[in-house]
């Protein structure tokens, strides 16, 4: 059976990693940095719990284990995440001991597949982004990503990697401080006020659940190896869009209110990614329409309102 070791599996896209994987067949083994809290997904194998900076005993793990493919995501996620160092630590350093202990353990390797960010790109550039795009990363987690992927080159010629771009994506579990689960939670608990920042910009969103099967499939695609790939819908929402949505299926709506502090006066208007490259690699997934991964989250029985 293949071996797949996923780090930060017990995060909000590890956890549909794991399920996507199990379901197609492979045996999946999760990394996290500290011993895991809660139901851990069904789907695991099993759990080992290693920082990355530990690399005497990350070597040792990978060496047991022997992935035939690895799935990257352990990273501090959160943009506006408040310790600079913590974030490099994780994203960076973190990256670079799993690849260098990867290159002198692991041996039957077919794919490793990096998770950067679209942030890479920065909010400069107006309208659609493809993966021959500027950086122009704007702040220390953009930063943090862009430099992941020019470390990546020194092992490109000794590691199957596989670099991948996601655009913004959200699901049932996802973290209350990112946008769309914000809006979510405060519809489900029937809130009478939101505050956001500019409504009129319209971003890229996918669904957690598409974002772990392009994982999947771009793994199993030899192809895809060296490559740098956009994962995206192709489409821009605007916040207003997402409002309307969560108004329509749950019949509530609530008064928006702009905050200063959330508005951020060098944000283009329209910025979304170009799939094209994605969808040559790996051709065409049905897509999962924003509206009902709204309607997913907002009607999920296990949608937690704390």
């Amino acid at each position: 059976m293949r071996k797949v070791l996923i780090t930060g599996v017990t995060g909000f896209t590890g956890r549909y990693m794991a399920e996507e994987l199990a379901a197609c067949g492979y045996e999946v083994h999760g990394l996290s940095y500290r011993q895991p809290v809660g139901k851990l997904p069904a789907a695991l194998s099993a759990v080992h719990c290693c920082s990355l900076n530990n690399t005497e005993l990350l070597r040792t793990l990978l060496t047991e284990i022997r992935p035939t493919y690895i799935v990257h995501l352990a990273a501090v996620s959160f943009v506006a995440h408040s310790d600079a160092d913590a974030i490099y630590a994780a994203n960076l350093l973190g990256t670079r001991h799993l690849l260098e202990a990867l290159r002198t353990t692991a041996t039957e390797l077919e794919g490793v597949l990096l998770a950067s960010s679209a942030n890479v790109y920065g909010n400069a550039t107006e309208g659609v982004l493809d993966e021959s795009s500027p950086f122009a990363p704007a702040n220390d987690y953009a930063v943090s990503k862009a430099a992941m992927e020019f470390l990546a080159r020194l092992y490109q010629d000794r590691l199957p990697l596989i670099i991948s771009r996601p655009f913004n994506y959200t699901g049932v579990g996802q973290a209350e401080q990112f946008l769309i689960p914000k809006i979510v939670m405060h519809t489900r608990r029937r809130a009478a006020v939101i505050e956001l920042g500019n409504l009129d910009i319209a971003r890229d969103f996918c669904d957690v659940r598409q974002v772990a099967q392009a994982y999947r499939r771009l793994l199993e695609t030899p192809a895809a190896i060296g490559q740098t790939v956009n994962i995206c819908s192709g489409s821009a929402y605007t916040l207003e869009y997402v409002l309307e949505q969560a108004a329509a299926i749950s019949g509530h709506r609530m008064e928006v209110r702009v905050n200063p502090a959330f508005v951020r006066s060098a944000d283009v208007k329209n910025l979304f990614g170009n799939r094209a490259k994605l969808d040559s690699l790996i051709g065409d997934m049905s897509r999962i329409e924003l509206k009902d991964t709204l309607r997913w989250m907002i009607e999920h029985p296990s949608a937690t309102d704390t």
